[in-house]
């Protein structure tokens, strides 16, 4: 056995490796902005940090700068791919000293653009007492949620694609749900509709028995079928009915893109004259910034008051690590970009019926990054294409195989059952089995069970309710 000494050297060592600095942090805050907050973050850093200004330059990253933007994107891919390998190493966040979190504060508190829910979960994240391994973990998990609060895949698939032991994706998914608003971070409906009941003291309540067994005849006013099956009167069957309708089966709608006027593209699809697309990253009205020649030759004439040149010192350097983080995010998203383009050609043709199975693993090994990055990189972000402004999240899911050994995406799958419904004789509605048939008959094999999940995302309600007399 080595001596104990050896260990402890040994633990710190790693312990210093594995934690998420405050630099790193800032960093990854910076890469989920979208560029609305992106532009006002830059506007306070410029009246916080004096060493910063503004300047008309087109180019603003010296040499020096680029370089330490490419060894801070490789540091984080790095971070990423080893946080949990070392979990018993972590001691919870970095301290930094009250000046430093009041600047950091005041920077971030002064955003008022609307929130997205996924940038709402994270604000609360962000208060909360938890690791690194936890608050990474649960920031992954947020980026995984659609716009309802719902994750679009089970855990086990997350667990498996992140790489986190399921144990700590369960723990993450616990702390989540505890935030506003109440009913998210669930799979489906019937999920978060339990977990408001639970929330507010009913877990056992005859509530939810209902939602748990009979949400189906709840939905079809089948009280008679419940009150048998439970036992009750139909009485408090139908208080209990009240108090469900009560719920927020979509927790996500206070939150709502579609809704926001000040959504906007971060990306943009265009074409140049030979017909070919690129990336355009949008933000040509951001704040160039740099650090200002004056305070640099100011910190070698103030060798006499060391307080003083330490400070502009400071303020440089943080500076610096503002200026990385920026180019580290526009650097990731210009790349996402053309992997799209690159591997959604038929998409950008036909549409997003023809959207192809990406992943973000996929992505991440192309322009070597950890797919965290990718999750966190597209995170509340738009993307304006041919066929309209896109979230960019929704380009990445996994898929199906046509007969004709065709690969279309789970979003095609949603878009092609959203035409179908779109297209039905409203008086007599496809049942989920009617439209799982129409896939089958455009080479489109889907469980019917699924259909049923895709066309709850959707918002599209079952066949009888959809009704409509003539």
């Amino acid at each position: 056995m080595p001596p104990s000494g050896i260990n402890q050297g040994l633990h710190q060592g790693l312990a210093q490796k594995q934690t998420l600095s405050p630099q790193m942090r800032q960093s990854l805050e910076i890469l989920q902005a979208n560029t609305m907050e992106l532009s006002q973050l830059i506007q306070q850093a410029t009246e916080i940090n004096p060493t910063i200004e503004i300047t008309e330059d087109s180019e603003t990253l010296d040499d020096q700068v680029a370089l330490d933007a490419a060894s801070d994107q490789e540091a984080l891919s790095e971070f990423d791919d080893t946080w949990r390998e070392d979990q018993i190493l972590m001691h919870g966040n970095p301290q930094s000293s009250t000046a430093d979190e009041e600047r950091r504060e005041f920077l971030y508190s002064s955003i008022v653009a609307p929130k997205t829910l996924q940038q709402h979960l994270v604000d609360q994240l962000n208060r909360a007492a938890v690791d690194d391994q936890k608050y990474m973990t649960a920031e992954y998990l947020i980026g995984c949620m659609d716009n309802r609060g719902f994750l679009e895949d089970k855990l086990e698939l997350l667990a498996s694609i992140s790489g986190t032991p399921l144990k700590d994706i369960r723990s993450a998914q616990s702390l989540i749900q505890g935030f506003d608003p109440p009913g998210v971070a669930v799979e489906n409906l019937t999920e978060s509709l339990l977990l408001q009941l639970q929330l507010t003291g009913r877990g056992s309540s005859l509530e939810s028995r209902i939602v748990d067994q009979y949400l189906d005849d709840l939905a079809r006013h089948r009280y008679a079928n419940i009150t048998r099956a439970l036992g009750v009167s139909q009485e408090a069957v139908i208080e209990a009915a009240e108090n469900i309708a009560l719920l927020n089966p979509d927790p996500g709608a206070a939150f709502d893109a579609s809704s926001n006027p000040h959504v906007s593209a971060d990306i943009e699809l265009r074409q140049d004259r030979d017909g070919a697309y690129y990336t355009h990253l949008t933000g040509d009205h951001l704040p160039k910034i740099r650090i200002s020649n004056h305070y640099k030759d100011l910190v070698a004439k103030l060798n006499s008051d060391p307080k003083a040149r330490k400070y502009i010192r400071e303020n440089i350097h943080e500076g610096r690590q503002i200026i990385n983080a920026i180019s580290l995010r526009q650097e990731t998203l210009l790349k996402i970009g053309t992997e799209i383009i690159n591997r959604q050609s038929d998409f950008l043709e036909h549409g997003i019926s023809k959207l192809r199975p990406m992943t973000m693993h996929e992505v991440a090994e192309k322009i070597g990054v950890h797919a965290a990055t990718i999750s966190r990189a597209v995170s509340a972000k738009y993307i304006l294409t041919p066929h309209g402004l896109m979230e960019l999240r929704s380009f990445f899911s996994s898929g199906y195989t046509t007969k004709q050994g065709t690969e279309i995406s789970n979003t095609g799958v949603r878009d092609a059952i959203q035409q179908i419904v779109n297209n039905e004789d409203a008086t007599k509605p496809l049942s989920d089995t009617a439209i799982e048939k129409e896939l089958g008959k455009q080479g489109v094999k889907v469980a019917r069970r699924t259909i049923a999940k895709y066309r709850d995302q959707l918002g599209i309600l079952p066949s009888h309710l959809r009704k409509r007399h003539s």
